[in-house]
């Protein structure tokens, strides 16, 4: 049985990681990083209370706000982007404003799963080729080969939206 004391040291242990993580993902939207946010110590509470505290409980956290942010994403409509012809290539997968969270969310949800993981460690997460490599027991050239075609899926599905 978990808990409150230990349930609140875990809660300010993983609140900071937790709502950047969300964050990011987000474009900065404040509100729906909160209410991810929310929503993931509302099941945590719930599930960690029958079922014991996960080995890793950011990573827990963290695997909830990515299910309830594909499903945010995957009911909203994508709107095309005024200056997505003026931003560079290398910007493409920055969610730097709401509405391009939006749009880049909307897309990774029809990519393959093992394309989201690469892209999203890559450009969310900030890792590097060699950590990656070293974490999926691949050379970097596979990674980078494997990264190169996931860009290229996801500026697929974004195309009718912003010109990249």
């Amino acid at each position: 049985m978990l808990s409150e004391e230990e349930l609140i040291c875990v809660y300010r242990e993983s609140i900071g990681g937790l709502y950047e993580y969300v964050s990011r993902r987000c474009g900065g939207d404040r509100a729906l990083s909160e209410d991810v946010v929310q929503e993931c110590f509302l099941r945590a509470t719930s599930n960690w209370r029958r079922k014991g505290l996960p080995n890793c409980p950011l990573a827990w956290l963290k695997t909830v706000a990515r299910n309830l942010l594909a499903s945010h994403f995957r009911r909203v409509q994508p709107s095309p982007l005024d200056n997505a012809a003026q931003e560079p290539p290398s910007d493409y997968l920055r969610p730097d404003t709401p509405s391009k969270a939006a749009l880049i969310h909307w897309g990774l949800n029809r990519l393959k799963r093992d394309q989201v993981r690469l892209l999203e460690a890559f450009h969310f997460d900030g890792k590097k080729v060699t950590e990656i490599a070293s974490e999926l027991g691949l050379s970097e050239r596979a990674v980078e080969g494997r990264l190169r075609r996931a860009r290229l899926a996801l500026r697929e599905e974004l195309r009718p939206f912003a010109p990249i």
